[in-house]
């Protein structure tokens, strides 16, 4: 296996994640550590992916069938990231509110999905990475 393609993911990760840390800090004018993890702009899940598919695809092309598989996986993700967490997200609301000031109840987090502009943010930081990565690193 060639280790560019395992560092673009990790890489992409570790530069996305503060980003996403400072401009939610910038927007609710506070340290924002308790919303490190899911939910947020740009979503990280999305930007691994895309920076994975990019990179596959600038270095076996876009006939290649390590592309295809790249991109559906980065659909899958995607959608995942947008309908599926956000119901989860919106079923902790609910549930926080109906258990509210009750004893012993663990408040569940409520910021979960992403919205298809923190998704567009993930997909442009991600592409943006894979190139930056190809470029700098492409031939690991």
């Amino acid at each position: 296996m060639e280790i560019i393609y395992l560092i673009t993911p990790v890489l992409t990760w570790m530069v996305v994640g503060p980003i996403k840390f400072l401009i939610s800090s910038v927007r609710y004018r506070r340290w924002a550590f308790d919303l490190v993890g899911n939910g947020g702009f740009p979503s990280n899940h999305s930007a691994v992916v895309s920076s994975t598919a990019t990179l596959i695809a600038l270095r076996e092309g876009m006939g290649h069938p390590a592309f295809g598989v790249a991109v559906t996986l980065a659909f899958i993700v995607m959608i995942d990231a947008n309908s599926l967490r956000q119901h989860v997200g919106r079923h902790a609301v609910t549930l926080n509110h109906l258990n509210e000031g009750k004893k012993d109840y663990v408040i569940l987090r409520e910021r979960m999905g992403h919205t298809r502009f923190e998704i567009a943010g993930g997909i442009l930081t991600g592409i943006g990475m894979g190139f930056l990565i190809y470029t700098v690193l492409g031939g690991f």
